[in-house]
């Protein structure tokens, strides 16, 4: 699979001064947590759950997480597990690509049990995701995921849920985040990211953003993120993937506030139209939150919906800009440091600073793709959303 690999050839050559790179479930833990990208979220118990994965995968889907907790009726559990023994065996029977599958859990024991009742349909699994992740509870988790893979032979991730109130009432927060910090680096070669439950943590209080607000409007919520990130998104090698809160809102909203979207970038071909839809559908308040999790560390996002997908993806591509300055920044001859003028002539790009930056940045590349010189998210979303 590869980002925009749903888009025709022709297409991807216009728009990529480098294409994203392919991959597979095999490949090393470090590229396919950068490359997560839109990770889509589905109740366990759809029953065409098998054509909804085959579908999206065919719309640009890479990651999807098959949802036997929050998402789902207590009263619906065992059902949900018995449907997804029985979609794993028709994807099986199909032999259709499907993106990276995980199985968001409710308790330790269901992973084990789950691998051995999908049997050799267990190989289109690339893992788990365990919520309410903290040492506690995590440990068990972890402790099954390594029995599965030992029974099993195959290589399962694990995908935590920070999103308990030990994590956001503020007397426990540091001692939670340092405790869920010593359990992922015991198991560093099985964690492939950390998401963040935002819903969660507005719940807390009794919470919940508006179309017109993102994440970070809610002080409480970014204190949170910003705490995350410092102890568990470090660039030192200690660090972990973390990815962005999920976008709740897919329908039209009264609003209270103007467009985010300004026309100036929508002023040609489909562009205008698209610029009404993503209005229309709250989606200006996804773009500003996507920005903004880059912005604050963060990488990929969680999403309820297919139309989520796109806009995520394209905001995800580096630019040319971004690409040269990363380049440049990572020359060898740039080892002992120094400054200087970026090739765009607008900016100081500082060789030991900005080293962090620039790496994570070429990962970004590798996954997503670098744009072209004059091709900017419009373009890129324009080919990606189905006429």
């Amino acid at each position: 699979m590869r980002h925009f690999g749903h888009i025709a050839p022709a297409v991807r050559e216009r728009l990529f001064f480098r294409e994203p790179c392919a991959f597979g479930p095999d490949a090393p833990a470090r590229l396919l947590s950068a490359a997560l990208g839109a990770t889509l979220y589905s109740p366990a118990t759809r029953p065409k759950l098998a054509d909804d994965i085959v579908k999206q995968a065919g719309r640009g889907v890479v990651s999807m997480v098959l949802c036997l907790e929050d998402s789902i009726d207590d009263s619906e559990v065992t059902g949900a597990e018995e449907n997804l023994v029985r979609q794993f065996a028709d994807l099986d029977a199909r032999g259709a690509e499907v993106p990276l599958l995980f199985i968001r859990v409710r308790e330790p024991g269901q992973i084990g049990d789950l691998v051995r009742r999908l049997g050799a349909t267990a190989r289109m699994l690339s893992g788990f995701v365990l919520p309410k992740f903290t040492e506690e509870r995590g440990v068990p988790f972890m402790e099954a995921l390594a029995e599965a893979e030992k029974a099993s032979g195959l290589r399962l991730f694990a995908m935590p849920v920070l999103e308990s109130p030990e994590l956001l009432h503020l007397e426990t927060r540091a001692a939670a985040l340092h405790g869920i910090a010593r359990t992922v680096d015991a198991y560093r070669d099985r964690v492939l990211a950390l998401r963040l439950g935002v819903t969660d943590f507005c719940s807390a209080y009794g919470l919940r953003r508006t179309p017109d607000m993102t994440a970070y409007d809610v002080r409480i919520v970014g204190a949170v993120i910003a705490d995350v990130v410092n102890v568990l998104g470090r660039a030192d090698g200690t660090g972990f993937t973390i990815t962005g809160p999920v976008w709740e809102y897919f329908r039209l909203q009264e609003r209270m506030f103007k467009p985010q979207l300004r026309q100036s970038p929508f002023l040609e071909g489909r562009a205008e139209d698209l610029r009404a839809t993503l209005i229309e559908h709250d989606l200006d308040g996804l773009l500003r939150e996507v920005e903004l999790d880059r912005a604050n560390g963060l990488l990929g996002k969680t999403c309820i919906h297919p139309s989520h997908v796109a806009p995520v993806h394209a905001l995800s591509v580096v630019s040319h800009e971004e690409f040269s300055d990363a380049e440049d920044i990572l020359r060898p001859e740039r080892g002992g440091g120094g400054v200087l003028r970026s090739a765009y002539t607008n900016k100081m790009n500082e060789v030991k600073p900005h080293r962090a930056w620039a790496e994570r940045t070429l990962l970004r590349a590798e996954a997503f793709g670098v744009a072209g010189p004059d091709v900017g998210f419009v373009d890129l979303l324009s080919a990606s959303v189905p006429e």
